[in-house]
């Protein structure tokens, strides 16, 4: 970890346009949770459940909403969105680290690759015939760029990322460990008269992957190249860990993916998409702009423009939760309609007796 250098309140609360209630002259040391934080440290209150802990914190310091009421012993700055603000204090006092320029020894780039004199190539990084690799990037030890591949400046791949022959990647793109932009998609064709027997015959996946600008990709993500043409992850998109983006898939702008969705072949997501953990979204249908898809979800059917759905098959939120309510009643009906069976077969049989 590198040394934290303490920052002044007042100077924290210009950075994020916050009003100061409070010692412009405190000194900030760091920053933490509301029930972690300790003398020194400046934490954020946002969202009411937290009251508990924002009204028993020891922080120095809180960002707070823009309606909040004074504390006293504590300094507050208001701020139109405390979460954002918080993150952009932690990037004063955690910056990206820099990186000494050039090509390390052990590390292989090929002399017809193209590696701009202040990128960073460490030990044990691969650079393949062909390859680019754009100014101020870092590639960890064991990254692999294929050839023909694109890295854009500023971007960083971390240990044991993979991009495959061609593939594209952005400006100022983060590739976490591990992840694989390239692989082949999951295209077979079945013949049932192939030479061996019966098979399922390898469709060529002779597309790509084209990562725009400000896009971040977590560990163990697999971005598949096209059959043909584009797997396209739109500008300022973020993938979390352990998600599958298949062949042909469009990500739109500015989307969400959390941990272990899943997006089927030639699939669109619009712009502002949601996928939140485990959701997952069959070949070829359209999520609209702006639509958000709750967790464990199984989407099999387009999704409108700003819809919010849930549930497997998904359908609209609200009726999804009108369904899992009535879930919790299903045993209390089920013994009321056998008590029902029950008293009707009764009458019966003293109808028939009668």
């Amino acid at each position: 970890m590198h040394a934290i250098t303490p920052r002044r309140l007042g100077e924290l609360a210009t950075h994020v346009g916050g009003e100061l209630l409070g010692d412009a002259g405190l000194l900030i040391t760091g920053l933490n949770g509301l029930a972690e934080a300790g003398p020194g440290e400046l934490s954020f209150y946002g969202n009411p459940r937290y009251r508990k802990q924002f009204e028993a914190t020891r922080a120095s310091a809180v960002l707070v909403t823009l309606d909040a009421e004074p504390r006293e012993g504590v300094s507050l700055v208001r701020v139109a969105n405390p979460h954002l603000a918080f993150a952009k204090i932690s990037s004063l006092f955690h910056p990206r680290p820099s990186y000494a320029a050039g090509v390390r020894p052990g590390a292989h780039v090929h002399p017809e690759a193209r590696v701009h004199p202040e990128a960073t190539v460490m030990a044990g990084a691969t650079v393949e015939r062909g390859a680019t690799v754009g100014a101020r990037a870092v590639l960890f030890p064991g990254a692999y760029v294929g050839e023909g591949a694109g890295i854009g400046e500023d971007s960083l791949l971390y240990p044991n990322v993979t991009v495959r022959e061609h593939c594209q990647v952005g400006a100022r793109v983060t590739l976490h460990a591990s992840c694989v932009v390239g692989a082949d998609g999951f295209g077979f064709a079945f013949n049932p008269e192939g030479d061996n027997g019966p098979e399922h015959y390898k469709v060529p996946q002779s597309g790509i992957v084209r990562i725009e600008d400000d896009v971040e990709v977590g560990a163990c993500t697999t971005i598949d190249r096209a059959t043909i043409g584009e797997t396209v992850i739109g500008r300022g998109s973020k993938l979390d860990n352990l998600v599958q983006i298949a062949h042909n898939v469009k990500v739109g702008p500015l989307s969400l993916i959390c941990a272990q969705a899943g997006v089927s072949g030639s699939a669109e997501l619009g712009m502002g998409v949601v996928l939140a953990g485990q959701v997952g979204v069959v070949g070829h249908i359209r999520v609209g702009d702006m639509a958000k898809v709750g967790a464990q979800s199984g989407v099999a059917h387009d999704v409108e423009d700003g819809q919010v759905v849930s549930g497997s098959p998904a359908v609209p939120h609200r009726e999804w939760l009108r369904m899992s309510a009535a879930l919790g009643q299903i045993s209390d009906l089920l013994k009321e309609v056998r008590t029902l069976r029950r008293r009707v077969e009764t009458l019966e049989k003293k109808e028939k007796g009668g």
